[in-house]
């Protein structure tokens, strides 16, 4: 499996249970702050070819910043969002958790555990 990219943001309480559960189930990712590390161009199209609903899978669409934009981004052509996105990391969703084949957005366990080593214990038959 290809190294596993978190972008985080601390004081975000989702990061911190998606964080808790990577750490507690030994999955080794490499931690990126969302608003220092902001993902590049070339991350942002690939975090968004690994989504099943495009921009609607990783735009915080309920966020202060997004309302604050007072523009409909379905209006925008694909380049400006991410644009947009590049300049106000606040518009995406949090966390990101990427292997480069997979997308998990938001603390979502069942989406996690497609990141974990770990296979389910064989029972022992008496």
């Amino acid at each position: 499996m290809g190294n596993l990219t978190f972008f985080t943001y601390p004081s975000c309480t989702s990061c911190r249970k998606a964080k808790k559960w990577l750490n507690a189930n030994s999955v080794d990712f490499n931690e990126r702050h969302l608003f220092r590390e902001t993902p590049t161009r070339e991350e942002l199209v690939q975090l968004l070819s690994l989504t099943t609903e495009g921009l609607d899978e990783i735009l915080a669409t309920r966020s202060q910043t997004f309302k604050e934009l007072g523009k409909d981004v379905n209006d925008l052509p694909l380049s400006a969002v991410i644009d947009l996105m590049i300049q106000e990391p606040k518009l995406l969703r949090r966390p990101l958790l990427t292997d480069g084949k997979k997308l998990v957005v938001g603390y979502n366990p069942d989406g996690l555990k497609s990141f974990s080593d770990k296979k389910p214990a064989l029972q022992k038959s008496s």
